[in-house]
């Protein structure tokens, strides 16, 4: 399955309700990554840019995004980011057929 990485961040009311009740995330979001055929290998709570990062697997893109979409419509989460990404044999893989399929392309201006 695809691994992919989600980040987000939380709403100022999800922050409100975690601070009034505070309650580990992660359970949960393994159960909607789950609902959709996926498995959360972690969800971690980050500071910078994003609020949280989540590694998971999936069957497919779509999977994946109708989870997102899901933690979305919640009101919890917003500013979501999903990135795919694959390990370094992987992408040996896709650096290998990406060298074959150059050959019969013609960049532009040339």
């Amino acid at each position: 399955m695809p691994t992919f990485i989600v980040q987000g961040r939380y709403t100022k009311d999800a922050i409100h309700g975690m601070m009034a009740k505070p309650e580990d995330r992660g359970p949960e979001v393994a159960k909607l990554v789950e609902a959709f055929g996926g498995k959360m290998h972690g969800y971690y709570v980050t500071f910078g840019d994003h609020d949280f990062l989540m590694v998971c697997e999936g069957p497919d893109e779509k999977a994946v995004a109708s989870a997102v979409l899901v933690a979305a419509a919640g009101g919890g989460v917003t500013d979501l980011k999903t990135t795919v990404a694959m390990t370094s044999a992987e992408a040996k893989d896709v650096f290998a057929k990406a060298g074959e399929g150059a050959k019969a392309f013609r960049p532009a201006g040339s």
